[in-house]
């Protein structure tokens, strides 16, 4: 078992397993109730990223190749069995570029990929233009993890979480901004987006579906980047993967649920 994983749950008689993968700045806390929204069959496991929670004492990676290489590490150890990847906001470009990337690693590609509250990694450039960078004050960076309630209200009060926050994300920033989406990347499995109505667009799921070439649909949910309080918990149970014979999403023709669908 890969150190860099948690499993909240331990289900070791599932047959297959949910990847998740966290926003720029966070760790797994916020995931770990998910584990609570899964069929039976159906392991969660989060990679934490490195200089966090049970990996504080490893170093932040250098740079995108080098989170992508340690994260490997952690997807290698659930593919022996069928798992689908899963990321949020920056963990949503982490995971299209591991499903890209595995195969060449030798290890068994996802089944399929959910891409949560992200534009699509070939608007890169763009969206580096609308967040805060890794030289921005501290002021600039807590005031955006605020915004974003990325900070529960109840901790916006201790120095030292805002000091550990404000680190965290200066660090995790820092690999974004060496990010590169190269023309012609694709998704090579079925991607499913889910996104706020508060916060993502159509267009936003538009651009994921020109990636998309195995199968694509989109599910828009009320609230904002993270959805409503009530929506957040229960988030897996909206990936049409989890459902019974449900192997991915589809490349078609499909009836809506939970909001809006592109194909």
């Amino acid at each position: 078992m890969s150190r860099s994983l948690l499993r909240p749950l331990p289900r070791p008689r599932a047959t297959r397993t949910l990847l998740c993968l966290s926003f720029c700045g966070g760790g797994t806390a916020l995931f770990r109730p998910w584990a609570h929204a899964l069929p039976d069959d159906v392991e969660l496991a989060l990679y934490c990223y490195p200089g966090r929670e049970s990996r504080f004492g490893t170093p932040f990676a250098a740079d995108w190749d080098g989170l992508i290489s340690d994260a490997l590490e952690g997807v290698r150890s659930v593919a022996g069995r069928p798992y689908a990847l899963m990321g949020h906001s920056m963990g949503a470009w982490v995971a299209f570029d591991l499903a890209r990337r595995a195969p060449r690693a030798a290890v068994a590609p996802p089944e399929a990929l959910i891409a949560s509250g992200a534009d699509a990694p070939s608007h890169w450039q763009q969206v580096k233009h609308t967040v805060p960078g890794p030289d921005d004050t501290d002021g600039v960076l807590l005031d955006w993890m605020i915004g974003n309630e990325q900070i529960p209200e109840e901790l916006r009060g201790v120095p030292d979480v805002l000091r550990m926050a404000v680190d965290l994300l200066r660090a995790d920033m820092r690999v974004m901004d060496s990010y590169r989406y190269r023309d012609g990347e694709r998704a090579p499995v079925p991607v499913q987006v889910l996104y706020g109505e508060q916060d993502g667009t159509e267009e936003g799921a538009e651009r994921w579906r020109l990636l998309s070439p195995k199968g694509f649909e989109a599910t828009r949910l009320p609230g904002g980047h993270f959805y409503t309080p009530e929506v957040w918990p229960r988030l897996p149970e909206h990936v049409t993967w989890l459902r019974p014979h449900g192997s991915g999403t589809t490349t078609g023709g499909v009836a809506p649920h939970n909001g809006m669908q592109f194909i």
